[in-house]
């Protein structure tokens, strides 16, 4: 065998395994922007149920407000709340990869739902605002898109898993840290934390 043919193999093998790399690191790449977009796409229905949120608490305590005069300081915390949430919601949305982001969004979502849990404890003294037709519609539709946003915050969750599984298993790490995949963070909303209301006889 000449040397020219051995060359010749030796050439071939290495373009055979360079291209097998390459079409490995491609696979991998796309493997990760794939779990990238579905933990973005999965926050989409988060934000969809967020902003149905947002617009329902001005007609909430609108609709509180004419009851509970002198609960104006609760009124108060849930509009400067919603607020808060919502500047969060927007800025975590215009890029949904960016855990500091998602921890303000958490913080003040976990906020809002203080307010929300502490007006609701307060509105237990007043049995006309409960016996409101409004307040009431508004409290069922409020329940209802609680529970949305738990189902949906549930799946961006397990999107985020997927994703930061993905890009921390060898060798997808590899590429990941070459690509700057960097860690989605969950999105955690805290317990309201309300004093249960006291009962006096």
């Amino acid at each position: 065998m000449s040397s020219t043919i051995i060359i010749l193999v030796i050439a071939i093998v290495i373009i055979g395994v360079a291209a097998a790399v390459g079409f490995w690191g491609v696979g991998m790449y796309n493997v990760l922007v794939q779990l990238r977009n579905g933990f973005k796409n999965a926050f989409a229905q988060v934000d969809v149920q967020l902003k149905r949120r947002y617009d329902l608490i001005p007609n909430l305590v609108a609709t509180a407000k004419g009851y509970m005069a002198h609960e104006s300081g609760t009124l108060t915390a849930v509009i400067e709340a919603r607020a808060k949430a919502t500047q969060a919601n927007v800025r975590f949305a215009g890029n949904p990869g960016d855990p500091a982001a998602m921890r303000d969004l958490s913080q003040a979502e976990s906020g809002l739902s203080g307010a929300l849990g502490k007006l609701m404890v307060v509105s237990e003294k007043y049995p006309e605002l409960k016996a409101d037709v409004n307040m009431r519609a508004l409290m069922e539709e409020l329940s209802s898109t609680e529970n949305k946003i738990a189902s949906s915050r549930q799946s961006f969750n397990a999107s985020v898993l997927s994703y930061n599984n993905g890009r921390e298993v060898f060798p997808q790490s590899l590429i990941a840290n070459t690509f700057g995949f960097a860690g989605a963070e969950f999105f955690k909303i805290e317990a309201a934390e309300t004093a249960p209301p006291v009962v006096k006889f």
